[in-house]
């Protein structure tokens, strides 16, 4: 009752009234909104599942966008990608002031992200695709930091990646720079460490989920989800399907309940296509083939 009377007090705080917060012991939200109240605070650090606009939280996001623009602001937010321009965490980046520094490993389909950062608007950490998914998995092992033979001998090692450039430059000018690692020589080889990424909320998106927060994903959607599910203080999922406990048999969990503080259903499930890809039929020369496209479409999707 008391830990309900203080999500009220925030929820209120923040504004967020409408945003009513169940009384139930269970970890079913109604909302999206609901879900995050309390969570979304400025200058957080935000975990976010996916992978490209594979598996990502659309409806959490889009919540984000919104109700919280104002609220959750000056984020720190690590995911592999920065989605594409104005959909995914693309939509957090066209709100002034909500995302601060971007922990990414690939940002190649967002323009609106290259300005920003070519402009001195927004801070960033490019990470080895394995290193970050390395990072996230760390922190929620316990594990501070580790040492990993990527990157040695560049510029990540030795510092002064630019991070931010300064405002009114046009890239020229860096105002933050990376700072060098620190190494380790094992059986002859040079490493560096890597510190874990812990974060204070994880948001993530998964095919089935019950009222004990197990999850089970779908294809390759599972990707990041797991990893930013774990490095999150308080992790938030949007599932497809919400079933009661027990529906689900014990080698189809991908990831157990004790990671998972909060689930809500889908508000927003479009599963958009990041790139389409055309397979002409053989012997139709330069025709596409229908089939083979829609056959692409549904392996894309899932």
């Amino acid at each position: 009752m008391m830990l309900q009377q203080s999500r009220l007090l925030v929820a209120r705080h923040l504004g967020l009234g409408r945003c009513f917060l169940s009384t139930s012991s269970s970890k079913i939200y109604d909302s999206p909104c609901e879900a995050l109240a309390g969570v979304a605070l400025p200058n957080s650090i935000l975990a976010v599942g996916g992978f490209g606009l594979c598996g990502i939280p659309e409806s959490l996001l889009k919540s984000l966008a919104t109700t919280y623009a104002s609220t959750a602001t000056k984020l720190t937010a690590v995911s592999n990608n920065a989605g594409v321009d104005g959909f995914g965490l693309g939509m957090l980046l066209n709100n002034k002031n909500q995302v601060k520094r971007m922990i990414s490993s690939y940002v190649g389909e967002n323009k609106e992200f290259e300005r920003m950062y070519l402009e001195g608007e927004l801070e960033v950490e490019l990470t080895p695709q394995g290193t970050l998914a390395e990072r996230l998995r760390a922190a929620g092992a316990g594990v501070p930091a580790f040492y990993t033979p990527t990157a040695v001998g560049t510029i990540i090692e030795k510092g002064g990646f630019p991070i931010k450039y300064k405002q009114g430059s046009g890239g020229k000018e860096v105002e933050i720079e990376s700072s060098p690692r620190e190494t380790k020589t094992f059986n002859g080889a040079t490493y560096l460490m890597e510190e874990a990424i812990n974060a204070d909320f994880s948001i993530v998106k998964a095919w089935r989920g019950d009222e004990r927060g197990n999850l089970q994903f779908r294809g390759t959607a599972r990707n990041f989800n797991p990893d930013c599910a774990k490095a999150g203080k308080i992790c938030i999922a949007e599932v497809e399907e919400i079933v009661p406990a027990g529906t689900m048999q014990p080698d189809e969990i991908h990831l157990p309940g004790i990671f998972v503080d909060r689930v809500v259903k889908c508000t927003e499930n479009e599963k958009r296509i990041e790139k389409v890809t055309e397979q002409a039929a053989e012997g139709d020369g330069e025709q596409v083939s229908e089939r083979a496209l829609m056959k692409t479409s549904i392996l894309a999707m899932k």
